[in-house]
């Protein structure tokens, strides 16, 4: 368990003052946190134990011990954060390492952000529907595409929506056979949230792919999956933090339906690779 200290960064512009104030006090004060009280920190962040409760459950998070293990997690792992931006006439060299770190370091944040839970619900979901519909905007597209070929290749019917009409006109004959995959890095999309509406409408499961934190996506969806909420260098050259941890998600739910259908999944993936294969010879 790691990321507590980015989960309160992250989120502690959108706490009410109280909760505002616990969490300037946690990363100011991280190693006295992981040793405190629920009591303890009410105090001394000059609040209350109630308000720090109620943080924890900003936070999306289990309770206070939940937290403070993720702290602690991050105090053992003592990794600085990288710069994330490019400089002017940067060296190949120093790009090369800058992009190498940063990208580990998303994937590392995800994978600590990601509840157990949540994954499990939806790849039981995945494996029980009939169609697999997947939706996002601009670089979230991509994440969506890259779905749609894995599942396929294992036959499993999946969807993508280029067109917001297409999009909508096909959820509202959804049922409840049917599963609504909304993916959105800010998870505040218009067109996603629109969509996810419609599919709510027509009684298909919903999960939703965003960032760390409350947003309007991930309130409206059954099941949250969530990416590292750090933000992107200025040089965002179509997303390239937030993608590649929508592409790492979607490698985990693939490769969980996968174990979960392991003989199946052997046999498609070869009948594909065949066929594939013929088409060039």
């Amino acid at each position: 368990m790691n990321s507590g200290l980015l989960i309160v960064k992250e989120m502690m512009e959108k706490l009410p003052n109280s909760e505002k104030k616990i969490a300037q006090y946690i990363l100011e004060h991280p190693q006295e946190t992981v040793s405190m009280t629920v009591t303890d920190l009410g105090k001394k962040s000059g609040t209350s134990s109630a308000a720090v409760i109620r943080m924890c459950k900003s936070l999306k998070l289990k309770g206070f011990q939940d937290l403070k293990l993720r702290i602690a997690g991050d105090l053992q792992r003592q990794e600085p954060l990288e710069e994330r931006d490019i400089n002017r006439d940067e060296s190949i060299d120093s790009i090369l390492h800058k992009v190498t770190t940063i990208s580990k370091q998303t994937i590392q944040e995800t994978a600590d952000l990601l509840d157990v839970d949540q994954l499990k619900k939806a790849v039981e979901v995945i494996m029980s529907s009939r169609n697999i519909h997947l939706y996002g905007v601009g670089a979230s597209s991509i994440a969506a595409y890259d779905a749609q070929q894995k599942f396929l290749r294992i036959n499993r019917n999946a969807i993508v929506f280029s067109d917001l009409h297409m999009a909508a006109t096909t959820i509202a004959n959804g049922t409840a056979e049917d599963t609504f995959m909304a993916i959105s890095f800010s998870g505040e999309t218009n067109e996603v949230i629109k969509s996810l509406e419609i599919a709510k409408r027509s009684g298909m499961k919903t999960i939703s792919l965003t960032k760390y934190g409350d947003s309007p996506v991930a309130r409206l969806a059954d099941i949250n999956l969530f990416t590292s909420a750090t933000k992107e260098a200025n040089f965002r050259s179509g997303a390239t933090s937030s993608r590649l941890a929508q592409l790492h998600v979607i490698d985990i739910l693939f490769m969980c339906v996968a174990s979960q259908t392991f003989d199946e999944t052997i046999e498609y993936l070869d009948s594909t690779r065949q066929v594939i294969r013929s088409l060039y010879e």
